[in-house]
């Protein structure tokens, strides 16, 4: 198919896709690292978790692809330490075993999303391990180590001290009854668990657990204040953070902890699953003999070690101030880590480090009126969003436009099915359908001549020019938003943008009426038409990157550039792909399907009643959603649950062809869809004898 594009360095994207062959940052230019909080790695990440960092931080690195800019996107799974070796213990496996498994089920939840890391590393490298033996060895030589006996929790059955993962009991500040031993889920603390009140031994809660003494290396941060606040300050300013627990709006350090005056922290732990200490040459060397680095320290590390798996020009990224900005993104609960702990720790080694230039954190997601969980089976975790038939796109679109940016946000399948049925289908989806199909029908596909020369278009033009100044003010408003890490609203100006689209058709007029009484006018309103759609291919492919990737497939057009005003940069004379619908309608009755499904239990009772007769419930729950009448006496629970099955799977299958898989995953989906329905009619018919 012929192409004619404006080619030029302000119209083609040439930085490429994450992932797509090795970036380094250029002197002189700016470039972009950004990371997102490591996740543990003895879960599965739920809608939250997703939100919370890793999408949040792919559409940032995919923003800055669209300026152009050399940009690395790092992450990976937090491996070491005693939530490991508690879940391990839990699943019955080495803690080797469990990362493998948990690793594995993160890189594929992600790529399902389309979130584009440069590298999805791990913490337990050899390359990790060096790194934050470095970093230890260099605080030791500049006096930031120092030895300290405290007495630990040991537990008397276990015969050994206890790390803080290892221990539950009742937290000293706010009394929460199951606080572990290093931070309060009630009150977010982080804790000693020797401070705990009433400690548990996690391993055997009968046992007895006491203390006893025990040597560990602790980092002195009342050391490094000094030098930690001055940086916080210019920071803050610099990078334009947004008010966090650290800093406040006016620039006022709140965080408690370094009001009343930062204290040294243990930096090792008694464990086998983590990174060894290294001896500092010093007489105490011998006291520290089979501890590891406590999590905490080497964790944040991790962004580092995975870049240097990612290239070993790691350095020419982490020890470049002047010329890399670092974005980090995470939840609200790991603000003390990035802005305090790990900024500290990378002052105090004395290199010249990459630190970081903006913070950008949420709030909680939450589900239905109450919270994720996953003992419940409560929310939507991991792969289980693919089992919906909701195309990836959708669901970024629907997360990312309730992002928790100042206060918590909920989950709700209404919000989320109305998201697609009434936004990305009748206003995104509408406006490029009809464009695209106008020009396909009444120009065989080829754009006409429109009489605009190649270039910006004039915002006096004679008969569009409240429409180029609307868009022109919109592209500004989307790039400020975008550059201040303001994501929700990047997204809301996107869609403004389509909408001004929608608005410019019908105010033009366009159709073969048009097309026949005023050619030149048409050719014109056709030609800014799809202009201003390779326009959203760019503004999209932050947010929803496989519809950006639809948009130019259309187009028949290579990627772009955002723009600062809206341009004449799809020639006369080129030819488009062929038109498709971007998205589907969504059966609002699946809104009370996975409600039921996604629900958890309802309450304690329910989770002691027998299995027929919770099924039966939440079936009939189905069945009334669907049919809107009473189900008693209607029909048997195993026909209801079935029903359901097969509208959910329908949607599946739907969700495959949208997609575009591979023929012989669709034609096995509708095999399984028949046979549902197969075996529906027997039951129905054995139900009716």
């Amino acid at each position: 198919m012929t192409q004619k594009i404006r080619v030029t360095d302000d119209v083609l994207r040439s930085i490429p896709d994450p992932g797509q062959g090795a970036v380094l940052p250029k002197d002189g230019e700016t470039n972009i690292l950004i990371t997102s909080a490591l996740p543990y790695c003895n879960n599965v990440p739920h809608l939250g978790n997703i939100i919370g960092s890793t999408l949040s931080a792919d559409v940032f690195s995919r923003y800055n692809r669209t300026r152009n800019r050399r940009t690395l996107y790092i992450c990976g799974t937090d491996e070491y330490g005693t939530a490991t070796e508690t879940a391990a213990l839990k699943e019955g496996m080495t803690p080797r075993e469990l990362c493998d498994k948990y690793y594995a089920l993160h890189k594929e939840t992600y790529e399902w999303f389309d979130i584009g890391f440069d590298l999805f590393g791990r913490t337990s490298t050899a390359k990790h391990t060096e790194i934050c033996q470095s970093i230890y060895l260099n605080l030791g030589q500049h006096g930031y180590l120092e030895r300290q006996i405290k007495d630990q929790t040991y537990c008397e059955g276990c015969k050994k001290f206890l790390a803080d993962r290892y221990v539950e009991g009742i937290c000293p500040h706010c009394s929460f009854i199951d606080a572990r031993g290093d931070q309060c889920d009630g009150c977010s603390r982080t804790l000693d668990a020797i401070d705990l009140i009433e400690p548990r031994c996690l391993i055997d809660k009968t046992h007895n657990v006491v203390a006893r003494s025990s040597s560990h290396m602790y980092f002195k941060l009342d050391a490094a204040q000094p030098a930690l606040e001055d940086w916080i300050k210019k920071s803050w300013k610099k990078g334009k953070w947004s008010p966090n627990a650290t800093i406040n709006a006016d620039g006022e350090i709140v965080d408690a902890r370094m009001k009343s005056g930062l204290k040294p922290t243990p930096v090792t732990r008694d464990l086998a699953w983590g990174v060894p200490i290294p001896p500092l040459g010093r007489e105490d060397d011998k006291e520290m003999g089979g501890k590891v680095l406590y999590v905490w320290f080497d964790a944040v590390i991790g962004y580092v070690s995975i870049t240097g798996e990612y290239t070993p020009e790691w350095k020419q990224w982490w020890l470049n101030p002047d010329n890399v900005r670092l974005y980090q993104f995470m939840g609200k609960d790991n603000v003390y880590f990035h802005t305090i702990y790990f900024p500290a720790m990378l002052l105090a080694d004395g290199s010249n480090w990459t630190t970081l230039h903006h913070l950008s954190t949420t709030e909680y997601l939450n589900y239905e009126g109450g919270k994720f969980s996953k003992s419940k089976n409560r929310g939507v975790f991991g792969p289980a969003a693919r089992e919906t038939g909701i195309p990836a796109s959708v669901w970024r679109y629907y997360l990312l436009s309730t992002r928790p940016e100042t206060a918590d946000a909920m989950f709700s399948w209404a919000d989320c099915i109305a998201a697609n049925n009434n936004i990305l289908l009748k206003n995104f989806g509408n406006f490029v359908n009809r464009a695209l199909k106008f020009l396909s029908a009444q120009y065989d596909s080829v754009l006409p001549e429109s009489g605009d020369a190649p270039g910006p278009l004039s915002p006096n033009d004679p008969l569009d020019a409240e429409f180029i100044t609307d868009v022109n003010t919109l592209l500004k408003d989307y790039i400020d938003a975008m550059e201040s890490v303001k994501i929700r609203l990047g997204l809301q100006t996107v869609m403004l943008i389509s909408s001004r689209g929608n608005g410019y058709l019908q105010a033009s007029g366009l159709n073969r009426a048009l097309m026949t009484e005023n050619p030149q006018r048409c050719a014109q309103v056709v030609s800014r038409a799809v202009n201003l759609i390779y326009v959203l291919s760019a503004l999209m492919y932050p947010f929803m990157p496989a519809t950006s990737d639809a948009l130019l497939l259309q187009l028949n057009a290579p990627a772009r550039v955002v723009p600062e005003v809206l341009s004449t940069d799809i020639l006369a004379g080129h030819q488009i792909g062929q038109p498709d619908h971007l998205f589907k309608n969504i059966d609002e009755k699946m809104e009370q399907v996975w409600k039921v499904r996604f629900g958890g239990d309802e309450s304690a009772k329910e989770e002691e009643a027998p299995t027929s007769k919770r099924k039966a419930k939440k079936a009939g729950a189905v069945n009334a959603a669907l049919n809107g009448v009473a189900v008693s006496g209607l029909k048997s629970p195993e026909v209801i649950a079935l029903e359901a099955k097969i509208l959910e799977h329908g949607q599946v299958v739907r969700g495959l062809k949208e997609s575009k898989e591979p023929k012989d995953v669709v034609d096995a989906a509708v095999t399984e869809l028949k046979r549902l329905k197969g075996e529906l009619i027997l039951l129905e018919k054995s139900a009716a004898q």
